[in-house]
């Protein structure tokens, strides 16, 4: 089953990387139980993991910061700051980068809070909440607008993806709470909508 789901995800390689040798294999190395690509050439292994996505719920009082996108996918809606994990990263520092890139925003990066897996697209996003260090932010490069929202503010139907809007939904409820236990969580593929349920209550 694991060694169905690792195929289903491995991107096409066509040349290895170390050596350049257009000879590559896919096959189980030993001493492994999934398939990878192999170099018969020079003997490497070539490994494709799930990539990192780290991100920041920016706060301010009873607000937090969205920002609305100015890049595919996804353009126009909103988001909160985030991408992806750089190499010789810290998951801490790559959130309060992706915030300050996003956003223009100096956060003080605190708790973990949410981490869910996305296993049909090979992503997990780690995301921090963080206490804005002051009001002086704007649209970055990758950004249409930043603004600051209380609960009834956000616009719940133009967030760009599900793992913002449950971070979201997580937020506001735990903040009803008083405690924000780190939620770790994953979502799967969506099941197809059914005709016959569209008008179901």
């Amino acid at each position: 089953m694991a060694a169905c789901r690792a195929l289903r995800y491995l991107g096409a390689m066509k040349f290895c990387s170390a050596c350049g040798s257009p000879d590559i294999s896919l096959r189980v190395p030993a001493g492994d139980t999934l398939p990878r690509y192999v170099c018969p050439a020079c003997g490497q292994i070539h490994y494709q993991n799930p990539k990192v996505v780290v991100g920041c719920l920016p706060e301010w009082e009873d607000r937090v910061l969205l920002c609305r996108r100015a890049i595919e996918p996804r353009h126009g809606l909103w988001t909160l700051p985030a991408g992806f994990l750089e190499n010789g990263e810290t998951i801490a520092a790559g959130a309060a980068r992706e915030t300050l890139e996003e956003a223009n925003a100096r956060v003080e990066v605190g708790a973990l809070y949410t981490v869910i897996s996305l296993p049909r697209i090979g992503q997990v996003y780690v995301m921090f909440r963080g206490r804005l260090l002051d009001l002086d932010f704007s649209p970055g490069a990758e950004s249409l607008d930043v603004r600051l929202f209380r609960e009834d503010e956000v616009p719940w139907e133009a967030l760009a993806f599900r793992t913002i809007a449950r971070t979201l939904r997580n937020y506001f409820l735990d903040r009803k709470l008083g405690e924000f236990p780190t939620r770790v969580s994953a979502l799967e593929r969506r099941a197809p909508v059914r005709p016959d349920l569209l008008g179901a209550g």
